[in-house]
């Protein structure tokens, strides 16, 4: 899979890996994005925004070194977390969804015409799977290996999810649509470099 990759798309995945490594702990480098005791990380965002500016198979790609550096024992999870212990803990459901984001996302785009909306809607179905996989996991983590909270339900795993919703819904859309001013831009340099070359 990875002897197949040109040096060009080894050297965009593995941007996408340190970005990610950054949206994790980017409270540690900006601590007012902790809003009532809540950080705000930015991997949903950088998994979207690989599907989109990757396509669906590098997206992906660049999303399963992620994961698997950070299992090897790299503290590139949230709060510098890594290990392959990490698997045990009941949001890494949500790193593993980071792979399906960023595929959906991007295999939407490639499938469909090139319009912002497009871009859009692909971005908000990316942001969907991240929290369906994500929160199911986390159920079922709870329910099955891990300690759960007194009290805890179905529908409490998905009250969880609604302080970060809205911030996801407009990082998502935020993503579809700087993407797509990039992937326009990327087309114009591209045409022009081989105007020139002709």
């Amino acid at each position: 899979m990875f002897m197949k990759l040109k040096t060009t798309e080894l050297t965009a995945a593995a941007m996408f890996v340190a970005l990610m490594a950054v949206g994790a702990n980017i409270t540690s480098i900006a601590p007012f994005m902790v809003v009532g005791g809540v950080p705000i990380t930015l991997q949903t965002f950088f998994a979207i925004l690989a599907g989109v500016v990757l396509g669906g198979r590098l997206g992906a790609i660049a999303m399963m070194v992620y994961m698997f550096v950070g299992l090897v024992g790299v503290p590139i999870f949230a709060q510098f977390g890594g290990g392959f212990g990490t698997f045990l803990k009941p949001t890494f459901g949500f790193i593993v969804s980071y792979v399906f984001t960023a595929y959906a996302t991007g295999y939407i785009i490639e499938k469909m015409k090139n319009t912002v909306g497009v871009f859009a809607f692909a971005a908000l179905v990316g942001m969907a799977i991240n929290y369906v996989f994500g929160t199911n996991w986390m159920y079922a983590a709870y329910k099955i290996w891990a300690a759960a909270p007194d009290g805890f339900t179905y529908k409490l795993a998905w009250l969880w999810m609604v302080v970060p919703l809205p911030k996801d819904i407009i990082l998502a859309i935020l993503a579809g649509v700087m993407g797509h001013r990039l992937k326009r831009t990327l087309a114009k340099s591209q045409s022009r470099n081989v105007n020139k070359a002709s």
